[in-house]
């Protein structure tokens, strides 16, 4: 097992659609989460931005961004790019530094303005950028690649889209209790089955928006935590794993799956393989979580992140899904934040919002959402290019 670090600050800027800058969300996220970890700015001695790419030059060197943003303090400083599980990266370049003993204080801040509409490449003709491609010669969307999905589930598994639905009801109801989500309001599974077909199976209300957002957490060491009184949370593991050659299942960017005729496919699959490695990191299993929160770009999406976390058998997960198991008050809740389901897209910053919900979940500051005794939370998503995305934190 990895030495734990702790989390001793964490922070928001609520999620919608702003219309500003995504260096003012990163500040309101970072000043909340110094404020509640009780340190000053001129105390953190590394900050870590997650990258967005859609604002202009600012957005390239997001860890500098924000340093100059918050007043130059002398800190070191870098920036992470992973797509979705930026904030994840970053979250580890931060802990990886305070292990090795050459940092005390780090602040890791992800922050980001979205266009309108589905995310897609910047314009241009790039004919060997496996995302521009897949976007120029199948029309392969991120709600597309969604519904691909959506549809291998119905065919493996036998599910159905009001099995789908389920899932929106369950998450909109636990995010109408969250002060940062976009979406506060409960939703039925006939409103889901009366929104329009985004890409069949998937209507609207099964696909998570796109919006803008921040987050931020402190970070410190053990030491630091205790001599500062805030030690409570810790981090016991974080997964970036990549894929394993030969990769069968589809996994955008990428239009075409590995052939296993003379190579073997793994045991595990990439996603199974994300969560798999923190578990080992951590010294825990499944059946030792409190909670979870999972990357539910679409409704059919969270029903095999089940599954990939281990919290039931492949085919299952609509079993734990109809039992109650994953709503607040389940067995293991999922998503009690409300997901992306509630708070849409904001990549930079929501594998660090997820870090943040399960803290003040293991904090009890969860409000009406608490999993009551909380004691171990997961947190899981991807990013494109292979990049994997988990935290496992503990009190």
């Amino acid at each position: 097992m990895t030495e734990p670090v702790a989390v001793i600050g964490v922070g928001m800027h609520p999620w919608g659609k702003w219309g500003r800058n995504f260096v003012g969300y990163g500040l309101t996220a970072a000043r909340a989460a110094l404020d509640d970890a009780g340190v000053a700015w001129s105390d953190i001695d590394f900050v870590v931005g997650g990258e967005t790419v859609r604002n202009g030059y600012g957005g390239y060197v997001a860890g500098s961004t924000m340093a100059r943003a918050l007043g130059w303090n002398g800190a070191r400083v870098a920036t992470c790019y992973a797509a979705c599980a930026s904030g994840s990266a970053a979250i580890e370049a931060a802990r990886t530094r305070i292990l090795a003993g050459l940092c005390d204080l780090a602040l890791v801040v992800g922050a980001d303005t979205t266009p309108k509409g589905f995310l897609a490449p910047n314009a241009g003709e790039r004919w060997d950028d496996p995302d521009w491609l897949r976007f120029r010669l199948i029309g392969a969307t991120n709600p597309a690649f969604f519904g691909m999905y959506a549809r291998r589930r119905m065919d493996l598994y036998g599910a159905d889209p009001a099995d789908f639905a389920m899932v929106k009801v369950k998450n909109a109801r636990h995010g109408l209790h969250n002060p940062n989500a976009r979406y506060r309001g409960e939703v039925t599974a006939e409103e889901v089955a009366a929104s329009p077909v985004v890409c069949d199976p998937l209507r609207l209300l099964d696909i998570c928006a796109t919006s803008d957002g921040a987050a931020a957490v402190v970070l410190s060491s053990i030491d630091t935590a205790r001599r500062l009184g805030r030690g409570d949370v810790r981090i016991r593991a974080v997964s970036t794993v990549t894929p394993r050659f030969p990769n069968t299942a589809l996994d955008l960017p990428d239009i075409a799956t590995d052939s296993a005729a003379s190579v073997a496919a793994p045991d595990q699959g990439f996603r199974p393989s994300i969560a798999s490695a923190a578990y080992e990191e951590a010294g825990v299993g499944p059946d030792d979580l409190s909670l979870a929160e999972v990357y539910d770009l679409s409704t059919a999406l969270e029903l095999d992140w089940y599954e990939d976390i281990g919290l039931c058998a492949p085919g299952e997960a609509e079993k734990l899904l109809h039992a109650g198991d994953t709503t607040l008050g389940g067995r293991i809740p999922v998503n009690p934040s409300g997901g992306l389901a509630c708070f849409g897209e904001a990549v930079p910053a929501q594998a660090i919002a997820q870090v943040c919900e399960v803290t003040w979940q293991l904090r009890g500051q969860a409000g009406a959402r608490q999993v009551e005794g909380a004691q171990v939370g997961l947190t899981i998503n991807q990013g494109l290019f292979g990049h994997g995305s988990c935290v496992i934190l503990s009190r």
